[in-house]
């Protein structure tokens, strides 16, 4: 089944937004934001991003509040490492990408729409522009974020740590 998934994010920057930070509500399961969790522990969540540039593209962030990667806890530092290496083999395993982009945006200049700090997965796949990137501002997904997010909470739940 194929989507054209039509990026109206503009809305969502400029829309009206839940009070508070959204990845807090996410991480608190807040009815006023939509839940795409993959996983959670004491210290991370991760979450397929409602807005993808592909498949799989995924956000890890720290359960607290934290705005600047320099302000994380060693702890919370490592859990990010350990989750990030997890999440590559789990997306290798499910969307079988041919490489991934990873990385921070922070603050509104680099491209930040939510400030709290959050580190970006997305898997690359050769070829990926089509005639829907260029013509219609459009992107073709092949796979709807909510699919993405069952399919990864089951492989997330079968891999090991």
């Amino acid at each position: 089944m194929s989507y054209f998934y039509n990026f109206d994010k503009m809305d969502y920057v400029k829309g009206p937004r839940p009070p508070g930070c959204i990845l807090c509500l996410v991480r608190e399961r807040s009815p006023l934001v939509v839940d795409l969790t993959v996983f959670c522990d004491d210290l991370c969540t991760v979450s397929v991003n409602l807005y993808p540039y592909n498949p799989g593209h995924l956000m890890l962030f720290p359960n607290r509040h934290v705005e600047d990667v320099r302000d994380l806890s060693e702890e919370e530092e490592r859990r990010v490492t350990a989750l990030t290496r997890r999440l590559l083999n789990v997306l290798e395993a499910t969307h079988q990408p041919a490489g991934f982009n990873i990385g921070y945006n922070m603050g509104p200049s680099a491209g930040a729409s939510i400030n709290h700090l959050h580190l970006h997965i997305i898997p690359r796949y050769p070829r990926e522009i089509g005639i829907a990137d260029l013509v219609a501002g459009k992107r073709v997904l092949i796979e709807d974020p909510r699919v993405t997010q069952r399919r990864l909470v089951e492989a997330f739940d079968a891999s090991c740590d």
